[in-house]
């Protein structure tokens, strides 16, 4: 039995511009126990669902300036919120955390919620771990759809220092500043966002997941995680045949221009991205525009 902290739902009230739908789960198999949360917008039958991935530190909240635009278009949103973040329950031994741990989780609510003609929308963490999803039994087929930003696919090579320095910060930091280190390359976000961000913590206690997820990033070949992140490389270079928009936060120091543009050779037929130069590594904090463009990109819909 996995220990687990579950945030009081009155950390969530009155967050700025977030009201959407919330469903939640506890019998994923596997996860028997654990709650998970996910927000669930716009029609249950729609012809095409966005399925939202967060990364680290954040939550489903960062997505807020983009799902309306997916709503506009008739879809459905689901945006999960990954084990020890957001509204999800929070396990309080780091041993509990691993790639597999995550990434077997999604696959269970994809699973669950029976997601079909999905537009994968991924950054960061939800990246790392989204961008695998294909090379996951039965999940190919469920994929049409790429929106990537600020991520990259966990093979076993080394990020470069920026990332040793972030990681190395989380690792000796266990109450860590969540909403002042979102703040620092999101420079126009409001005092009520930030604490947005801080909600789902009300200590260090629930912050396990948050302080070893950096560790977890498949940074050595025989790390768990490397071998499917190559499989997944393998998948994006040569088998993806869907529709795909990349945006780059140019002013992201770690995950940039420079990194995404290796990316995106990476994902066959890929066009030429969108860059936010101002966009740090939330970019979604510039979601609205991103999304606008993304919509036009595959044709409005």
């Amino acid at each position: 039995m996995i220990e687990a902290k579950r945030t009081p739902d009155e950390r969530f009230i009155g967050l700025p511009d977030f009201d959407f739908p919330v469903r939640y789960v506890d019998d994923l198999p596997g996860y028997e126990g654990l709650r998970s949360a996910f927000v669930d917008a716009g029609p249950a039958d729609a012809d095409r669902v966005f399925l939202c991935q967060h990364g680290e530190p954040s939550w489903s909240f960062l997505y807020r300036r983009m799902i309306p635009v997916f709503l506009e278009t008739g879809a459905r949103v689901i945006c999960p919120d990954f084990l020890g973040f957001g509204r999800s329950d929070k396990p309080v031994r780091q041993g509990d955390y691993s790639f597999d741990f995550h990434r077997n989780w999604l696959i269970a609510l994809i699973e669950r919620l029976d997601l079909t003609h999905v537009t994968l929308v991924v950054q960061d963490w939800g990246g790392l771990i989204g961008l695998t999803l294909p090379v996951a039994p039965g999940m190919a087929e469920r994929i049409e759809r790429l929106i990537v930003m600020n991520t990259g696919i966990g093979t076993g090579a080394t990020p470069g220092p920026g990332f040793m320095m972030w990681k190395a910060y989380a690792m000796s930091t266990p109450d860590l500043p969540i909403g002042a280190l979102i703040a620092r390359g999101t420079p126009h976000l409001t005092a009520a966002e930030i604490a947005a961000y801080d909600a789902p913590y009300p200590d260090a206690s629930y912050k396990a997941g948050a302080q070893i997820f950096p560790a977890l990033v498949p940074i050595e070949p025989d790390m768990p995680g490397a071998a499917t992140g190559r499989a997944a490389a393998e998948f994006w270079s040569q088998r993806w045949t869907g529709q795909s928009f990349m945006a780059i936060g140019a002013a992201d120091p770690v995950l940039g221009t420079g990194p995404m543009q290796a990316l995106r050779k990476q994902i066959r037929g890929c066009p030429e991205p969108m860059i936010v130069e101002d966009g740090g590594h939330f970019v979604q904090e510039w979601g609205e525009p991103i999304a606008r463009a993304a919509i036009a990109a595959f044709g409005g819909h």
